[in-house]
This record gives C-alpha cells, structure tokens and sequence, in this order.
C-alpha cells in the first residue's frame, strides 16, 4: 500500500465513524491492517473484558474446548454461530479484520478473538461487550443457545479455564520448552512453544539435558514440535540445531517437525533451518506467516485509546524463490473425535515414520 492509498483508507475510516464507539475504531484500525496486508503489522488495543470460553476448529468445526466453571458442561459443544449469526456470517465478518489469503493466519486470529467481546461488538455481531450469546450443538445433536458473562481479563488464553481432561499431550502449553520419553514407541518428544529463555532455566541447560536422553535412550524418532510457537528470538534453538545435524537421529524418518496455523515469525524461521539444514521432514498444517516476511517490528502508542501501533520496518528473505506459509511435506487434518480421546494425529504419524 502507498501513502496515496493510506491516506485514503484513513479518510474513509474517519467518514464511517459517525459515533464515539471505540469498539467500532478498534474494527476500522483492524480493517487498516488487512489493507496494508503485512503479517506483522498490527494493532494492540488495551482490552479489559474476555469471554471466558476457548474454541479449537476441527474438520467437524468449531468446538468448545475450555470454559470457566459455570459452563463445563459445554465442553465438547460445536459452535454454530454467535448471537443470531450463523457462524458463517460470523466467519465473514472477521475476514474484514482479519488477513485471510493464507487460511492458516486466517484461522489463528478467528480462534484468538472469537471470545474477545469488544471485536464481536465492534463488527456489529454483539451490542454489548458485557455478554454474549452463543449458538451450539451438543454431540449428541441438540441445539442450545447459552449466555456467557464476560469477565475482567485481555485474553482468553491466560484464564485459568476448565479443559477437556483428555487433551494431546501437546496441549501442554505451560512451558516454553520441555521433553518427553515414550518408551513404548522410542519417540521422543521436544516441545518449542516460544522462542524465548524460560526464567530460571536456560535453554542451553534444557539443550544439554535432552541430549542426555538422547544418549541414554537411543530413541527410534524425535518430534519437534512447533505448532504452538508465535515466535520470539529465532537463535535461542541454534545450540539444538548445531547438535542434531551431528546426531544419528539427523536422517529421514527419525526427524520430525511439527508445523501448524499457530507456527509464526521465528518459530518459521527455525523450521525453514530445520528442514534446509538437516533431514527433518516437516509434518502438519501450513504455518500462519509468511516464509518470506516483513518483520523487525517497532512500535508506538495512540494517545488517547493507548492502543499500540506496531509496525514493520524490515523484510526478511529467509527461502528465495518461496511464496506464502511454509507448507509441510506430509499434511495432518485433525480430528474432534481422536482431540477428544487425547489422540494427536501428527505424533500417530511421527511415531511409525519410517
């Protein structure tokens, strides 16, 4: 977008806020970013109320995953719309404010703000931001309409919700990194949640003490998992990728990297490493960003809503020739059925790679 164009997107977002609604600016400067189309240009808005729910999209659905005590007896529900609006409406909606060329980003950002009530009200699907109205279908086919009061909170995923008790065992998300052994399969499992050092336990300590399983315990395959890395300082997993290019474990079949919708920024960097540098096959869904990106983000902060502004100031070229997310060798589709049995279909597969 040139400044012309900029410009003119400004002029049309003042002419369209006819009221002081700040929900409704928070949805125009949203707007802004898909016109600018740059991954890492955003908004921060200051958000103070959240729905206490959580949704995953399956191939079924829209399925509730997470709720707060008053409502675990939706866990398990499909969400079919949201206050009278189908749920295609609702997905159509967001796509005003939401980048969706690439279905993986697309999909992301709808799960992240589906339960925020200030966007639902700011796209018009709600009048309140005090509650909100959920349409769903319990697994057995009957169709509910529940009232879910927001509650102080920025987002859905730092509440302390009630989950399905049977998750993955890459739902684990409490750490930034951490490691586990089955010694059933002779898989081990490496999860990357962020690329950031974890407090009180540094990254080259945890590096050590994996490859310390990995000489005892010789095992026949290790996953990578990346799925649920936003990102953060794509050299924190340079001692990592430094060892396993010298290990056994180097060799197609027994490397395996996991990529998803949630994969972004650093953590594609590092998987491009991965799959360039070694012999790691990449397993999964198309990450949400780009291979080759805008990044190097500033920042400033609006005056009067405090939102912050974050912008691009540089592009990184990290695959020449390479257009759109990076796209796994092998593709997984994921299962309500298998999510609710704690099944992972990724792991199923990384566990007989061959």
């Amino acid at each position: 977008m040139n400044k012309v164009d900029f410009d003119k997107t400004i002029t049309a977002i003042q002419s369209r806020l006819t009221t002081p609604d700040d929900e409704q600016f928070i949805a125009e400067l949203f707007k802004l970013t898909v016109a600018i189309g740059d991954e890492h240009t955003h908004i921060e808005p200051v958000f103070t109320k959240v729905i206490p729910i959580r949704f995953n999209k399956f191939t079924e659905g829209i399925f509730v995953t997470a709720t707060d005590t008053n409502n675990t007896d939706i866990l398990q529900y499909r969400l079919t719309g949201i206050n009278d609006h189908t749920i295609t409406e609702v997905t159509s909606l967001f796509k005003e404010i939401i980048q969706s060329k690439n279905p993986s980003y697309f999909d992301a950002g709808l799960l992240h703000f589906i339960s925020n009530p200030v966007i639902l009200k700011g796209l018009q699907i709600t009048h309140s931001t005090n509650e909100t109205t959920f349409d769903l279908t319990s697994p057995d086919g009957k169709t509910i309409k529940r009232v879910i009061k927001s509650v102080a909170g920025t987002n859905a995923d730092n509440l302390p919700l009630v989950v399905i008790k049977n998750r993955p065992l890459s739902q684990q998300r409490e750490k930034y990194y951490w490691y586990a052994y089955n010694s059933g399969s002779g898989t081990l499992y490496f999860n990357y949640n962020k690329c950031k050092e974890q407090d009180a336990h540094p990254f080259s300590a945890f590096n050590d003490e994996l490859f310390t399983v990995i000489d005892k315990q010789k095992p026949q395959h290790l996953v990578v998992d990346l799925r649920y890395n936003s990102g953060g300082n794509s050299a924190i997993l340079n001692p990592f990728i430094e060892r396993i290019r010298q290990s056994y474990l180097n060799s197609k079949g027994k490397l395996i990297v996991l990529i998803g919708k949630q994969t972004f920024s650093s953590a594609i960097m590092n998987a491009i490493e991965l799959k360039r540098g070694t012999n790691a096959t990449l397993v999964g869904e198309s990450t949400s960003g780009s291979v080759n990106h805008y990044g190097e983000v500033r920042g400033f902060r609006l005056p009067h809503t405090k939102i912050i502004i974050g912008y691009s100031t540089r592009y990184w070229e990290n695959w020449k020739g390479h257009d759109g997310p990076l796209k796994p060798d092998v593709s997984i589709t994921y299962s309500v059925k298998n999510y609710l049995n704690g099944i992972d279909e990724a792991l199923v597969y990384a566990d007989k790679a061959q």
